[in-house]
């Protein structure tokens, strides 16, 4: 099939290598969001899948809306027959939908109907799954709520991040979506409406939904700041500023400390919690790069009875 592929961030690149790689099928241009200011400078940067799709020679269109009727008379002169999508970051609207003869076919992060939505894997690791996954659908214009083509299922570990579930989920999703490309191609692939049972939504993390409540149990706070690294970042509040907890681990059967408060040793730092304490592993001032916690606990040398999350925000 002639392929117009839809991705934006890196996430998306391990799909688009292995749709260019593909001997059945040929990636006749990508669309991907228009170039953002990005560092220090704030100099406009392409997309991650725009620089691929330039290293492999293929055509790039960067509408600044999906709808925009430039971008939708190049779609219907390119004529794809069909439009795999992963991460595009923006509505496709029904004028959009109706240009391939088979569709618009969207890799996402989750077993659907579980967690439709912008953060899917945030929220798998935020309510403690245990088993997440990649699926296949056709686009409609429903949130997430297209009919499925195929799924594939990844354990969620004790230890992940969304950051390193995501990279896991990017691989194994590109082969999926590939597989999806290939039995849409033969006729032997039909989807399947998504069951009305089992819907969870995954709306967008803010940085308000990323602060860490000390007075909540030490696996919540755990998976508050797994689920939301790398972004939005989990925090706390440390002498009226933010504190960026980078990682960190329940300790359990270790008790006797008020949520927030700190006990520091030598090579560890430990924080109360609503129940057992965690150990801060790595933490993120103001201004500075990531440090041991250890290293941090020493250069601000915390004073008796100073803690995590007491004051407000400067």
């Amino acid at each position: 099939m002639r392929l117009v592929f839809a991705g934006t961030p890196e996430v998306a690149v391990p799909a688009l290598d292995a749709l260019i790689a593909s001997e059945r099928h040929e990636v006749v241009a990508v669309v991907t969001r228009p170039d953002a200011p990005a560092g220090r400078g704030r100099r406009l940067v392409a997309s991650p899948v725009a620089e691929r799709a330039e290293e492999a020679g293929i055509e790039v269109l960067k509408p600044n809306r999906p709808r925009d009727e430039e971008f939708l008379a190049r779609l219907r002169e390119i004529g794809p027959d069909c439009c795999p999508v992963v991460a595009y970051g923006a509505l496709l609207p029904k004028v959009a939908l109706d240009v391939p003869a088979r569709g618009w076919v969207n890799l996402h992060f989750s077993l659907l109907p579980a967690w439709r939505g912008a953060a899917p894997v945030q929220h798998a690791i935020l309510a403690g799954d245990q088993i997440t996954g990649a699926s296949t659908f056709l686009i409609e214009e429903g949130l997430d709520s297209g009919p499925v083509y195929g799924t594939v299922t990844e354990e969620v570990r004790p230890t992940d991040t969304s950051g390193d579930l995501l990279t896991r989920l990017a691989f194994a999703g590109s082969g999926l979506l590939a597989a999806t490309m290939d039995g849409i191609e033969d006729g032997t692939l039909q989807a399947v409406p998504q069951p009305a049972d089992g819907i969870s939504l995954a709306r967008k993390l803010t940085v308000e939904d990323a602060q860490v409540d000390w007075a909540a149990p030490a696996l919540r706070v755990d998976r508050v700041v797994r689920g939301c690294t790398p972004a939005p970042g989990a925090w706390t509040v440390f002498r009226g500023e933010r504190l960026k907890l980078v990682a960190a681990r329940p300790l359990p059967g270790e008790e006797g400390l008020a949520p927030g408060d700190l006990a520091v040793g030598k090579n560890h730092v430990h924080v109360g919690t609503g129940s057992h304490a965690v150990e801060l592993l790595w933490v993120q001032p103001q201004g500075k790069k990531p440090m041991r916690a250890a290293d941090w606990a020493r250069g601000v040398r915390i004073a008796p009875g100073e803690r995590l999350g007491a004051a407000d925000v400067r």
